[in-house]
């Protein structure tokens, strides 16, 4: 056996696979199996949580940092700084977490179990943790709220782990997730200045009838059987072969309006995936078109529009917001005073990203919009 078939065969990559494409299945598994805490830790959290971490890092010291035309670089201390504080606190926070879930279950007919507190906790972040590497390339930051589908893992769990009754389940899960936000919230106080340092509940009803839909304060609404389906699509999707990089490239465009194309780029990352980008230039006004290919990770991308994942932020300078259109997920950000932002969206395996300056938003939608979205379908088929 090779390295390579060895490694996709491994405990940590099965149960993975497993517990995002059936996880009502697998927490059965999980449940039976002995509880062994150190080990837990040591061969799935500590390996997993370091993904969204080490991505930031790399991020910041090969790209830096922008946001509609300011662009940002950390120093190689700061982002250790940083990485380091962040995989700490977060391993930190599941202990923490795993506490939570121990007395809150008693609370909801539950059984309060630390082993199996700490099982649920661990293993339903792992969405969390592997959504983490969307943060290494640009243009896939919003994608990171595909994490927001270890909620339905957690939800999934509560009955075989913790004993709660189906029919309280989402209550549990809600009332825990806001205890987990208001955690998030204080640990992000206590990372801030470290960091700075190195520069670097919906109703709980006895009734025993069950909504079908999650609501998370700050989140919004998930829908429980539309995570069914996108779990089972997933599955599917995990299975399609990177596109080649060259194939990506030949979908942008020479020119968009008065645009034209100066430069082009593209970069293979084997089974993570591939990117193209071109350079459009007119007058004092140039963007990039980005095109990603997430391979294997398309199937969590698609957990987007299940989630109706939805952010916005306005303030005197301009806005940014993230949310489902069509089915799809997108985001779009803009700066009139500066007329610079950006517009993406995602298309099944594929992301599609206009960033920089313009005469207006209108624009980097045409830029989008450019690229042949069949095209697209038929490389991803």
């Amino acid at each position: 056996m090779t390295e390579l078939s060895a490694a996709a065969t491994s405990p940590l990559v099965a149960r993975a696979k497993a517990i995002i494409l059936k996880p009502k299945e697998e927490w059965p598994v999980i449940a039976a199996e002995p509880d062994d805490t150190s080990g837990l830790f040591t061969r799935y959290a500590v390996p997993l949580a370091a993904i969204g971490p080490v991505a930031n890092f790399l991020h910041g010291q090969l790209f830096g940092y922008g946001m509609m035309g300011i662009t940002w670089r950390p120093s190689l201390l700061g982002g250790l700084a940083s990485m380091v504080t962040t995989y700490a606190i977060s391993l930190i926070g599941l202990f923490v977490l795993a506490l939570i879930v121990e007395n809150l279950a008693p609370r909801f007919d539950g059984e309060a179990s630390r082993p199996r507190a700490l099982k649920l906790a661990v293993y339903g972040a792992t969405a969390s943790f592997l959504a983490g590497i969307f943060n290494l390339l640009p243009g896939l930051g919003m994608l990171s709220l595909l994490g927001l589908y270890s909620f339905y893992l957690f939800y999934t769990g509560a009955s075989p782990l913790m004993k709660v009754p189906e029919a309280k389940a989402l209550s549990f899960t809600a009332v825990t997730v806001v205890c987990a936000i208001v955690l998030s919230l204080v640990v992000g106080a206590v990372a801030a200045p470290v960091m700075h340092l190195f520069g670097g509940a919906p109703g709980m009803s006895d009734s025993g009838e069950v909504s079908g839909k999650l609501t998370v304060p700050g989140v919004g609404a998930i829908d429980v059987d539309k995570m069914k389906a996108a779990s089972a699509q997933m599955e599917a999707d995990s299975k399609k072969p990177p596109i080649p990089a060259a194939q990506l490239q030949a979908l942008l465009p020479t020119s968009i309006g008065a645009y034209q194309r100066t430069a082009t780029e593209s970069n293979g990352a084997g089974a993570i995936g591939s990117t193209a980008e071109g350079t459009y230039v007119a007058g004092d006004k140039s963007f990039t078109l980005r095109i990603v290919d997430m391979a294997a990770l398309g199937g969590l991308a698609g957990m987007g529009a299940a989630l109706g994942v939805e952010q916005n932020r306005e303030d005197a300078s301009g806005y940014e917001k993230t949310g489902t259109v069509d089915g799809h997920m997108q985001t779009e950000a803009w700066r009139p005073g500066e007329h610079s932002g950006k517009f993406g969206v995602v298309l099944g395996r594929f992301s599609v990203e206009a960033e920089g300056s313009a005469q207006s938003v209108d624009e980097l939608k045409q830029a989008v919009s450019t690229v042949d979205q069949g095209r697209l379908a038929a490389l991803g088929s």
